[in-house]
């Protein structure tokens, strides 16, 4: 998706996943962001923020959080206050890992998998992991500024095998075709 004209401010993302069979490890699946910087856009993010953490300046966190999939509809998700992003910012990559906790799953062997991004009740972006279904990690969404500084939303689907440490370094290296 490109952007949307004029800028984005406030994004919701928000995943969901049906919880594992009965007797069996539980599904955990996070979302993650990573900032750029504008001196290092492809580098080490400055900072990343998952379950149980938020921005240094509060502009990135979790409202919600589930480490089984239990509840109705999406049941983790964070918001991006874009708008309130230091200029120093110009890029931020999201992504989605899951735990190996139970031993490896991939995203085909997790049911009901959907990302949602959205700004309001404005739908940007929806997608249910199929094109990452053998990853064990995705990246899903990438927002950048443009030229006048406003926040745009770019599909950045790209699946990784990798675990939830070794992803929050290597998912902002991707560059978009």
């Amino acid at each position: 998706m490109n952007g949307v004209s004029g800028g984005l401010a406030k994004v919701e993302v928000k995943l969901k996943w049906d919880p594992s069979p009965w007797g069996q490890p539980p599904h955990h699946l996070d979302i993650i962001a990573a900032t750029y910087s504008v001196d290092d856009l492809y580098g080490r993010p400055v900072y990343v923020v998952h379950f149980d953490s938020r921005s240094p300046d509060g502009t990135i966190n979790m409202s919600r959080h589930s480490q089984t999939g239990q509840g109705f509809g999406f049941v983790e998700a964070m918001t991006l206050e874009l708008d309130r992003l230091a200029a120093s910012f110009a890029r931020v990559v999201v992504g989605v890992v899951i735990h190996q906790t139970g031993g490896p799953l991939t995203f085909a062997e997790i049911t009901n998998t959907e990302v949602l991004v959205t700004e309001g009740y404005r739908k940007l972006m929806d997608d249910d992991f199929a094109r990452v279904a053998s990853s064990t990690a995705a990246t899903v969404a990438e927002l950048s500024r443009n030229g006048s500084g406003g926040w745009e939303l770019h599909d950045a689907f790209q699946g990784f095998d990798t675990d939830p440490v070794a992803f929050t370094q290597e998912m902002g290296g991707v560059r978009r075709p």
